[in-house]
């Protein structure tokens, strides 16, 4: 807003058509930069979002996306992009052993420990928002050597970004304005989120033109901002009346009460098992696309397909996963009454065939199709999951199962992508287990998932 001001003030003053031409550019800047802010805000206010505190949420999620791209774009510009491809595997596999393989063991322990936060959700944001800008503001000083001291940075700043995710997804259903679905908050969330990511990557490479440090500079403002944005969301996100801890196992007996019978304590087998099928293929698609991510950005680098340079081969897989993904976030809650066991079976079908296609007939077109149709299937079921997690876990221990079955899928992406950095590259090789990956979760959901459907069409006909 300030340097709309400067702007006006140097441009109109001068004098007759020149001040006049000024005061008509400056208004008509103004009033794009107001007609961009007003829509900005009925599109994350609409539906009751505003009233709800939903569309702070939105909000937040938006910026935290924009600092995790300039994060990302810094990381990769120096472990990956800067040296030769031979000298960059190994940059990248350092990388996953000092980052991914600690926060493999950390990851179980994150829904468990966020659990003791539930009267603490914003604290809990706000303090991985600032944990990620102040690693941000120290990885800028060693970034441009990629010293050791870089990895445990990049360790702290995933595992907060993950703690991040889990609070976020637990926080969702405290914010619900009347008559709208999880899985329709949780998709207006999720394109907010690559919105800001499509925005923050042309201003984090602008930033690295001018110095290796820079995005993570601009990380730091961004992810500050984030942290007083969470300590503004509404109250009612500390709330944790009614709640308690879910567990992955069946439902566990409770020692007597005064009445002399023994209670309850419900797990997440023991309210549903299309809940577990679900996260099951969830976990399938997840791997995927960790594993699509690392093996294709070597592969493509040191082979590239169609005739294209490397930077064109993996810009147009990355913009192929990117625009699959979003069109799979915009299709959900077009679908969130189509049944969420049917249409996770749906997209695991579709991964699948794709997958093997690409096996079949390794190509540029192939490759591409492969990582949209993974984008698609890995939006959808994840929103899927999140209807199943609304519709059958009890609101007791709904918020914790949101925790649980988000570590669940962040360490799943952590294997498939150790997977994709160890493999050699071999292009139908490397589809292949893509493809394994995917018959695996097939293998093991979807007879639970398609059982579930039909239990569930059975009783909504008795019902009816």
């Amino acid at each position: 807003m300030g340097q709309d001001c400067v702007v006006a003030q140097t441009v109109t003053a001068g004098r007759g058509p020149v001040r006049r031409a000024g005061r008509a550019l400056a208004s008509g800047v103004g009033r794009s930069a107001g007609a961009v802010r007003r829509r900005v805000r009925r599109t994350t206010h609409a539906g009751g979002a505003g009233e709800s505190g939903l569309a702070k949420l939105i909000e937040l999620h938006a910026v935290n996306s924009a600092g995790d791209m300039m994060i990302t774009i810094a990381l990769a510009s120096t472990v990956f992009f800067s040296v030769p491809t031979g000298e960059a595997r190994g940059r990248v596999a350092l990388y996953l052993l000092v980052t991914m393989a600690p926060f493999a063991l950390l990851a179980p322990v994150i829904g468990p420990l966020l659990d003791r936060m539930q009267h603490g959700r914003r604290a809990a944001m706000a303090m991985a928002m600032t944990a990620r800008a102040v690693l941000a503001w120290t990885m800028a000083g060693v970034i441009s050597t990629a010293g050791l001291g870089l990895y445990p940075a990049a360790l702290g700043v995933l595992v907060a970004s993950k703690a991040y995710g889990v609070v976020r997804s637990a926080a969702v259903p405290r914010l619900l304005p009347p008559r709208t679905t999880l899985v329709k908050a949780n998709s207006r969330v999720t394109l907010a989120g690559l919105l800001a990511t499509a925005i923050a990557a042309p201003v984090g490479a602008g930033l690295h033109a001018i110095g290796p440090q820079w995005p993570l500079y601009g990380a730091f403002v961004v992810f500050m901002s984030g942290a007083l944005l969470a300590i503004s969301l509404p109250h009612k996100v500390d709330s944790a009346r009614g709640e308690s801890k879910a567990r992955l196992s069946a439902d566990e007996e409770t020692p007597a009460g005064p009445t002399g019978v023994p209670g309850r304590k419900p797990g997440l087998l023991g309210v549903g098992s299309s809940v577990l099928h679900a996260l099951q293929g969830n976990c399938g698609l997840r791997s995927l696309s960790g594993f699509l991510t690392m093996f294709l950005a070597f592969m493509l680098r040191e082979h590239p397909l169609g005739g294209l340079t490397p930077a064109q081969s993996l810009g147009l897989v990355a913009v192929a996963a990117g625009g699959g993904n979003a069109l799979g976030t915009a299709l959900g809650a077009w679908l969130k009454a189509r049944g969420p066991e049917i249409i996770i079976t749906g997209v695991l079908i579709c991964s699948l065939t794709a997958a093997t296609f690409a096996a079949g007939w390794y190509s540029l077109v192939a490759v591409a199709a492969l990582a949209a149709v993974a984008g698609i299937s890995q939006a959808l079921a994840k929103l899927s999951l999140d209807a199943l997690i609304q519709r059958d876990v009890p609101e007791a221990v709904r918020t914790s199962a949101f925790a649980r079955s988000e570590t669940a899928l962040q360490l799943s992406w952590v294997v498939g992508g150790g997977l994709g950095i160890v493999l050699p590259l071999i292009g139908s090789l490397g589809m292949a287990v893509a493809a394994g990956l995917v018959l695996l979760a097939f293998s093991v959901s979807v007879r639970g998932l398609l059982g579930a459907a039909r239990r569930g069409s059975t009783a909504r006909t008795r019902v009816a």
